[in-house]
């Protein structure tokens, strides 16, 4: 009992209540944006997207990086992405192709996830270039939609260059954290070694 008490207070910290609280933004954000009250569908994401800039800082800054936030933030990042990617697909068509990448990468981070995990090694924290790609991500949404949603403006070219960015962005980001990954491994496997050896020797001896 004592120790699940010490477990939660250690883990309730403002950037892990920000983290639940992004998490919990998404339902309301889909259900306004597919009922066309997008003013407060693009508020809620705005919100979303600056506490998740804030999160990270308050973390590091008053030093309440935890286990459990390296795992929610991330969560609240892909399921908000998600949410905002398929309503955006629902009124621009042309954005599948940014689903279809983003899915994919989602896809090979949540499996290399897996692969840490397995190995007993910790999940990397988000670093900056995943934070950029988000940030890239929302700016382009937020460009989209707002031109779309509130002007009727619809530039094919702007949209396809956005995208285009966007798709680097993350192309980007799944590259730096497939190198992470590979030199996690590596780590792991470097360290394991001399244990085996020692092992081997002391059977042999």
């Amino acid at each position: 009992m004592l120790g699940f008490e010490k477990g939660f207070k250690s883990n309730c910290t403002i950037p892990n209540l920000i983290s639940i609280l992004r998490i919990l933004v998404i339902a309301p954000f889909v259900v306004f944006f597919l009922r066309e009250e997008y003013f407060v569908a693009f508020a809620l994401i705005v919100i979303s997207g600056v506490s998740d800039m804030m999160d990270g800082w308050i973390a590091r800054r008053f030093n309440q990086v935890t286990e459990l936030g390296k795992v929610l933030d991330p969560i609240a990042d892909k399921l908000t992405l998600v949410a905002v990617i398929v309503c955006v697909g629902i009124l621009i068509p042309g954005i599948i192709p940014l689903v279809v990448i983003l899915v994919v990468k989602d896809l090979l981070m949540l499996c290399g996830g897996f692969v840490l995990l397995k190995q007993r090694i910790a999940p990397p924290a988000a670093k900056w270039f995943g934070k950029l790609a988000t940030i890239i991500f929302y700016f382009s949404v937020v460009i989209i939609v707002f031109g779309k949603a509130f002007f009727d403006y619809d530039n094919p070219i702007l949209t396809i260059t956005l995208l285009i960015i966007t798709a680097i962005a993350m192309l980007f980001a799944l590259g730096n954290y497939f190198v992470m990954f590979m030199n996690l491994i590596k780590g792991k496997s470097h360290k394991v070694q001399p244990n085996n050896i020692e092992n081997t020797t002391s059977q042999n001896s």
